[in-house]
């Protein structure tokens, strides 16, 4: 068995796989790390009746979440063979070659997402992945990764904007075309902001018949507001979309 975890800044999810196969999952903050291996135990217990930690051969991480909730991975694997594999972005790997200047440093959450992508598409497509931070990244036809956006993700403006003004309150707002509230208006606010990033690259690919993959959990909620008329087919929620590259990655390395 492998176990797959995705460290966001914000989330924590994690997938345990045999082979192509989908076991359990689950997912908790990223400020609870310290429960995460009691957390996956419990999982496994529950829904692999005679199964546990020690049975889990390898681990593969894309970690964005600092040192701290790194050494709570490494806890999982203490005394175990499965050491953690922390994913970093290589120059080619799964079919997808890495463009940025320098390949190491493009997140492995961004690179994971990307090799995801590819397996699903085999093609140019936009990917999105929005959580803390929005990225916005191309991918062309011959399986380059072309270049990318990284901005603030729809509650973090939000966040931002209210910590940083004396007159604005959170608050839930609801996304209206011209909000006539507060709450309204921050999150129809961040909602165009990011529709409108999305939209702007998706123009600059210069294909309307390219695919855009959406992940991360405000994907749901950018989906509907994204202007349909641009793309050939409705952009997709694929969710996992890192996992699913950290399985592909896992995969490819036993073949080797």
């Amino acid at each position: 068995m492998k176990l797959l975890i995705d460290a966001g800044n914000t989330r924590i999810k994690w997938a345990l796989v045999r082979g192509r196969d989908w076991l359990c999952s689950g997912d908790l903050s990223t400020v609870q790390a310290d429960k995460l291996a009691r957390d996956i135990a419990d999982h496994i217990a529950r829904q692999n009746p005679g199964t546990g930690l020690h049975d889990i051969q390898q681990i593969w991480v894309s970690n964005v979440a600092g040192e701290e909730c790194a050494q709570h991975i490494r806890n999982i694997g203490a005394g175990k063979s499965a050491q953690p594999h922390f994913v970093v972005a290589r120059k080619s790997q799964c079919g997808v070659r890495n463009a940025y200047s320098n390949p190491s440093q493009l997140g492995s959450d961004r690179w994971a997402a990307l090799i995801a992508a590819w397996h699903l598409v085999h093609g140019e497509c936009l990917v999105v992945n929005s959580g803390t931070a929005t990225t916005i990244d191309a991918l062309s036809g011959q399986g380059e990764f072309v270049g990318g956006l990284i901005l603030p993700g729809v509650e973090l403006m939000q966040r931002s904007l209210v910590a940083a003004t004396d007159q604005l309150k959170s608050a839930p707002g609801e996304y209206v075309r011209f909000p006539l509230n507060s709450a309204d208006a921050l999150f129809s606010g961040a909602i165009q902001a990011s529709c409108g990033a999305i939209e702007r690259q998706y123009n600059l690919l210069g294909d309307d018949s390219a695919p855009v993959i959406l992940s991360g959990g405000a994907a749901r909620v950018l989906q509907p507001c994204l202007d349909q008329k641009l793309f050939a087919a409705p952009p997709r929620v694929v969710e996992n979309l890192v996992l699913q590259g950290l399985s592909l990655m896992a995969l490819e390395a036993d073949c080797c």
